[in-house]
């Protein structure tokens, strides 16, 4: 029997709210999550608007919204939360990754190591 596929990435109820709130303003019906190299960590998380998923994007449904993770992106973020937080000077996304080993000093870019399998 084939174990349970693990959750790819799962949405705080504040990170929810907040994609709710921005894909009923968008003309994009799908919100995409990946991740691009970049930055003096090495990759930076991208959230961007989509049209529809590509054919190997991996849809996930949580707390009654939907996003489209990139397929690039799959072992880089399993197990992630994403949150979204407001302070005094900037409302954001977060992403909280267990796959995450560093980030540079203003928090941009981070360094993330795929997902191992499980034996």
């Amino acid at each position: 029997m084939p174990r349970p596929r693990p959750k790819i990435v799962s949405l705080t109820d504040a990170a929810a709210a907040r994609v709710k709130e921005i894909m009923a303003a968008s003309e994009k019906p799908y919100l995409r999550v990946g991740v691009k190299n970049g930055g003096c960590a090495g990759m930076e998380y991208v959230m961007e608007y989509a049209e529809a998923p590509g054919p190997f994007d991996e849809r996930v449904e949580d707390k009654g919204v939907e996003i489209v993770v990139d397929a690039k992106a799959v072992l880089f973020l399993i197990g992630a939360t994403v949150d979204f937080e407001t302070t005094r000077l900037a409302s954001r996304f977060v992403f909280k990754n267990p796959n995450q080993t560093d980030a540079c000093g203003c928090g941009e870019s981070v360094t993330i190591l795929p997902a191992k399998e499980e034996a």
